[in-house]
């Protein structure tokens, strides 16, 4: 179902942005305002949740189970928000919609993370793969910033361009942090508890990667 929607969502956004290239943009002030806020408040409460169960963890079994540990699948709590995050990768999908309505820029990093971050976490999830508590508590974390931030700027009000900077340099952190976790699954699969496949550790180090330089281009070009 994640490739049909990719393959939809491809469709969709370049068809649109084809149906805009005589049109003028709309402005969509109020709706984006109330969609990035939605997110930003979705994310915050996603994060609060799954870090509870993250710091349990930490606390009480340590990083290794952290990251190994199918809890995030089973515990009832963190088993929902991890199934939202999930789900919330195909909601996602509608930043693109409003950028090619406005015409605004679509730059390659964009469309590209969105739509191969859905096909990835989807197919994650299914497997109940090592490592997706991480993925998730830190997406939600920074995603909870960004949002807030878009809903800030969605509103007609100035941000520090340090602030953008900030949220940039945090994902290439996070790109950063998910490749080093890669490896470390790899040294732990053979352990019971930390279950993973080749085909997912292939995808998301070639996910990971081109993310990590897509992410360092940008943040090159833009603020340096």
């Amino acid at each position: 179902k994640s490739l049909f929607f990719a393959v939809a969502y491809v469709i969709l956004i370049f068809g649109i942005q084809h149906f805009m290239k005589e049109r003028r943009g709309y402005k969509l002030q109020a709706p984006l305002t109330l969609w990035s806020l939605s997110l930003a408040l979705f994310s915050a409460m996603g994060a609060h949740r799954v870090w509870k169960q993250m710091a349990f963890i930490l606390s009480t079994k340590g990083f290794k189970q952290s990251v190994c540990s199918p809890s995030f699948y089973v515990h009832p709590i963190s088993k929902l928000w991890t199934y939202l995050f999930v789900l919330s990768k195909l909601l996602e999908l509608g930043d693109t919609v409003f950028i090619v309505l406005r015409k605004k820029q679509l730059i390659f990093l964009h469309w590209y993370h969105h739509v191969t971050t859905m096909v990835m976490t989807w197919y994650s999830y299914k497997d109940m793969v090592a490592g997706s508590g991480w993925v998730a508590v830190l997406n939600f974390s920074i995603h909870a910033v960004m949002y807030s931030y878009y809903t800030v700027r969605a509103a007609g009000f100035k941000v520090s361009r340090f602030i953008a900077m900030a949220i940039t340099f945090s994902q290439m952190l996070q790109m950063l942090a998910y490749v080093i976790m890669n490896i470390l699954i790899i040294f732990w699969r053979e352990d019971k508890v930390c279950h993973t496949t080749w085909t997912i550790i292939f995808f998301s180090f070639m996910l990971y990667f081109t993310f990590l330089g897509l992410f360092c281009n940008f943040f090159f070009k833009t603020y340096l």
